[in-house]
């Protein structure tokens, strides 16, 4: 999915409002440092708050020495309601001066005008940025957003179960073996009707979708200038077979559920085998609660068996930071951004397994034992469809909805079908 076929779409009220966003702020850029006395708003997601504060302290910090008279307002917000807070924000006078984006956010509120162009050479490893990232902030040749982190899925496995009924702590190499693997797990932990040797949620889209990549399907395809829902395809339909049968023979959970709480059932020990975010391990193992700190030497990942002998191919996650477009503070925004994705900090992020935004930062983490499997998911890693009506797709819950008709027994066909229908309504329009 090239950059220039989504400047195809040719909406000229689009263009018109990304052609105008930010560009006519005044910036009180020649007022010197101690003279400012401006407020910034930054609106971080948690996860910020929760596993990296002292990076946001220490920025805010530096930031505060140059700026004496500047006030730096960090507001943590929740994915589950932010898109929700931040349209009303823009509606009215609260808008934030800079924002996290969920990297399938960013189109809309690019193609809506609300976030200000930003120059690409002012930010450090710019020129190594992961491709996914930065093809989620561009539009039309112009950058809307910055690269903040990256983010891929891996298998994340309790050593100790798979040496207990295998003879081996490793997680297997093929689908194969694996499943062989979780057959044994199954029968050791069979009086325990709960535990689930993969625990892999019926509405996990992200994981759903990955077998749907495995199998050479996708979401959609862009042709003609437009984009159509292709999951009825054969080749999709044979990567949702092979999901839920999965699903099925090896979750004992609620199959209806999404992944919120995987880490969790993981800590509780009701499961061997997860498929997750490479820093949810660290969840799991976490001091705090719903961690299990007693796990820390048995949680190990790894990267995550697929079906025809490969990897299962990762989506491509993570954030991005942009300036509102109101905001009447843009100079100090962007250079606020600017300090918080800077090698120095992007290297704190890494520290944690955390994906950096560049792939210079990225490679050592290849050869680390501790982040490898996430870091190596990256290149063959897969993304949602970069359209315009995406966003509203995810609000509308059209792909978990999809995977929960085909869990109560609808037949892929037809709900691949409704699918389709759904996302060809929605995805070629701005929301």
């Amino acid at each position: 999915m090239k950059r220039k076929l989504i400047a195809a779409i040719g909406v000229a009220t689009m263009i018109a409002g990304v052609a105008a966003c930010g560009s006519d702020k005044k910036d009180d850029t020649a007022a010197k440092p101690a003279d400012r006395k401006d407020t910034v708003t930054v609106w971080l997601m948690s996860d910020a708050q929760s596993t990296w504060p002292e990076l946001v302290k220490s920025v805010n910090d530096q930031f505060k020495a140059k700026y004496p008279n500047v006030t730096v307002k960090v507001q943590y917000q929740q994915w589950s309601d932010k898109v929700q807070k931040l349209d009303a924000a823009l509606s009215g006078s609260s808008a934030p001066d800079v924002v996290e984006l969920g990297n399938t956010e960013t189109m809309t509120y690019i193609l809506n005008g609300a976030l200000a162009e930003v120059d690409k050479t002012k930010f450090e490893n710019s020129a190594t940025w992961i491709k996914g990232l930065e093809d989620t902030c561009s539009y039309q040749g112009k950058l809307y957003c910055v690269p903040y982190y990256a983010g891929a899925r891996v298998a994340i496995y309790n050593a100790d179960v798979f040496k207990a009924a295998t003879g081996s702590a490793d997680l297997p190499k093929t689908e194969t073996d694996l499943t062989a693997a979780l057959d044994k797990i199954a029968a050791a932990k069979g009086a325990d009707k709960a535990y689930s040797p993969l625990y892999l949620p019926g509405e996990y889209w992200y994981a759903a979708m990955s077998y749907v990549k495995a199998y050479g399907g996708q979401i959609a395809k862009y042709d003609g200038g437009k984009w159509t829902g292709t999951l009825s395809s054969p080749e999709a339909q044979e990567g949702l077979k092979h999901f839920i049968e999965l699903v099925n023979k090896y979750n004992h959970g609620d199959k209806t559920k999404d992944e919120a709480d995987h880490a969790a059932v993981m800590a509780q020990e009701k499961t061997a085998l997860i498929y997750g975010n490479g820093w949810e391990s660290g969840s799991v193992v976490d001091t705090k609660a719903p961690g299990n700190p007693k796990l820390k030497d048995a949680i190990k990942t790894a990267g995550m068996p697929g079906p025809n002998g490969k990897a299962l191919p990762s989506f491509i996650g993570g954030s991005d930071l942009a300036v509102v477009g109101k905001s009447k503070v843009q100079d100090l925004a962007k250079e606020w951004i600017a300090s918080f994705t800077s090698e120095k900090s992007e290297a704190v992020l890494a520290s944690k397994k955390i994906l950096p935004n560049n792939t210079k930062q990225l490679e050592p983490l290849k050869s680390d034992p501790a982040t490898a499997p996430i870091a190596n998911a990256v290149p063959d890693a897969w993304f949602t469809p970069i359209a315009p009506g995406w966003a509203t797709i995810e609000k509308q819950n059209i792909l978990k909805n999809m995977l929960l008709d085909i869990i109560k027994g609808k037949s892929i066909a037809d709900a691949t079908k409704a699918a389709d229908d759904k996302i060809n309504s929605l995805i070629n329009n701005a929301s």
